[in-house]
Order: C-alpha cells, then sequence, then structure tokens
C-alpha cells in the first residue's frame, strides 16, 4: 500500500495550491524556492543518514508505507517528507512575512 505516500501528495498538492493563490514561495521566487527546498531537504536527509548510521533511526515495515528504500534504513516517502516540510516552511515563512508586513504602521 502507498497510502503515505499519497497522503504526501495530496498535501503537497493543497500546500501548491495556497502558494499559488498567494504567491508565497514558489509562485513568487521558483529558482530561490526550488534551491531552498533541496538546501533543506539536503540538511534533513543529512540528518537522517548521521541517525541511521548511529543506530538512532531504523525502517520499520508499514502497511502503509511502500517499503522501496533509496539507502539502507532510509525509505522513500523519508526523501518526499523532507522535500514537503521544506516546501511547507517556505510557504509559511511567505505567509508569515506578508502577514506581518500588512501589519506595519504607515
Amino acid at each position: 500500500m502507498i497510502a503515505y505516500l499519497l497522503a504526501l501528495a495530496v498535501s503537497a498538492t493543497g500546500v501548491g495550491l495556497v502558494d499559488a493563490r498567494w504567491r508565497l514561495a514558489l509562485w513568487r521566487d521558483p529558482v530561490r524556492t526550488v534551491a531552498l527546498v533541496a538546501l533543506g531537504a539536503a540538511f534533513f536527509l543529512a540528518w537522517d543518514l548521521a541517525g541511521i548510521s548511529l543506530g538512532v533511526f531504523r525502517h520499520v515495515d508499514s502497511r502503509w508505507a511502500t517499503g522501496a528504500l533509496v539507502a539502507p534504513q532510509l525509505p522513500i516517502e523519508e526523501v518526499v517528507f523532507v522535500a514537503f516540510l521544506s516546501y511547507l516552511t517556505l510557504v509559511v515563512h511567505g505567509a508569515a512575512r506578508r502577514i506581518l508586513e500588512r501589519r506595519k504602521p504607515r
């Protein structure tokens, strides 16, 4: 079953629609957003790999996941999740910035 991967895709689509509507990240500056998502994903994947090598993190089979691993103990869902987390953070940051800019006295 690929329920978790599908849930991530649906969630990313929703965040993407919010981003497109209010131009908060990708729709505002695509090159910068892609670079920052890649940087954030690389950081979290390095964190995951360090945890895996130290025995802190380990992959456990789940009926909700695909079972596909991109590295030992690192499921494909984790790669998609860290990219989604990075993108979501940029969208939330863009929204917060916009709200704070509108609240400034003129």
